[in-house]
């Protein structure tokens, strides 16, 4: 899989300024846990991830960090590295005052 076909202009200016290469965004596209907010699909490679992958002979552990936020229909916005984990947790919603 050649994910720069579907990457946006911007997601490869970002990868390539932020020293994340092709490989850890394939890697968070295949085996990160995925989920949705705000009408995007956000993949992420934590330890968890890391760890699990691991035991079954898959080395991920230069991309730790790594999130890929994308579009529904597949198309790659941006990507990022965030290794705060409480930072990945879908935040609920305030009251309006």
């Amino acid at each position: 899989m050649d994910v720069t076909e579907v990457m946006t202009y911007h997601a490869l200016q970002r990868s390539r300024t932020r020293c994340i290469p092709t490989t850890a965004i394939e890697a968070a596209l295949t085996y990160g846990r995925s989920r949705r907010t705000r009408g995007a699909e956000i993949f992420t490679l934590g330890w968890r991830e890391r760890r699990y992958w691991a035991e079954r002979g898959v080395d991920l552990s230069g991309f730790e960090g790594v999130q890929v936020v994308c579009t529904p229909a597949g198309r790659v916005l941006t990507v990022y590295r965030n290794r705060k984990p409480a930072a990945w947790r879908d935040r609920v919603q305030r009251r309006p005052a």
